[in-house]
C-alpha cells in the first residue's frame, strides 16, 4: 500500500513537473513576442521623434534665435531675448481700447487684436490677429532702437473669408 502511495505520489509530481515546464515555456515564448513587438515600436518612436525633431529644426529656420547674422544686430544693446522683447512690444499694441492700431480693419464681432507672433529676423515679423470670429496675418516690418524703443510699421495684411458653416 505503501507504495502504490509512492507511485501516485510520484505521478502526480511528474504530472507537475510536466504541466509547469510546458507553461513555462508559453511564457517566455509570450515574453519573447512581447519583447520583439515592443522593439519594434520603440524604433518607429524612435523614428518619428527624429522626424518631428527635423520638422521643428525646418520651422524655426525662419526666427531671430537662430539667424547669427540678425541677432548680431542687436548685441550692442544687451537684451537676453530680443524676441521676447519685440514680442512684448507687440503685444502693448493690443492695450489700446478697439481694434489694434497694425490691423487695416474694423473688428466685426469685437475688437481685432493681435494674437500670434513669430519674429522672422531682425526686421520682420508675422503675426496672427482675431476678433473671436474672424481672423488674418499681418507681415509687420519692426526697427529695435538704441533706446530699446520699437517702430512697428505694416507692410501687408490678409483678412480671411469666413465659409459658411
Amino acid at each position: 500500500m505503501k507504495s502504490r502511495i509512492f507511485l501516485y505520489l510520484f505521478l502526480f509530481t511528474t504530472l507537475i513537473a510536466l504541466y509547469l515546464f510546458v507553461s513555462s515555456g508559453n511564457m517566455s515564448k509570450e515574453k519573447d513576442a512581447r519583447i520583439d513587438s515592443l522593439a519594434t515600436e520603440t524604433v518607429q518612436l524612435k523614428d518619428s521623434i527624429r522626424e518631428l525633431h527635423l520638422k521643428f529644426l525646418e520651422m524655426e529656420y525662419f526666427s531671430l534665435e537662430n539667424n547669427d547674422d540678425a541677432y548680431a544686430y542687436y548685441e550692442h544693446l544687451n537684451l537676453k531675448n530680443p524676441t521676447g522683447y519685440i514680442t512684448d512690444k507687440l503685444l502693448e499694441t493690443n492695450e489700446s481700447k478697439g481694434d489694434n492700431p497694425l490691423v487695416p480693419y474694423e473688428g466685426m464681432e469685437g475688437d481685432f487684436k493681435i494674437n500670434k507672433i513669430k519674429v522672422l529676423n531682425h526686421k520682420w515679423i508675422v503675426a496672427d490677429f482675431s476678433d473671436g470670429q474672424y481672423w488674418g496675418d499681418l507681415i509687420i516690418k519692426y526697427e529695435l532702437k538704441d533706446d530699446l524703443g520699437v517702430d512697428f510699421s505694416l507692410l501687408d495684411h490678409l483678412l480671411y473669408a469666413r465659409s459658411n458653416e
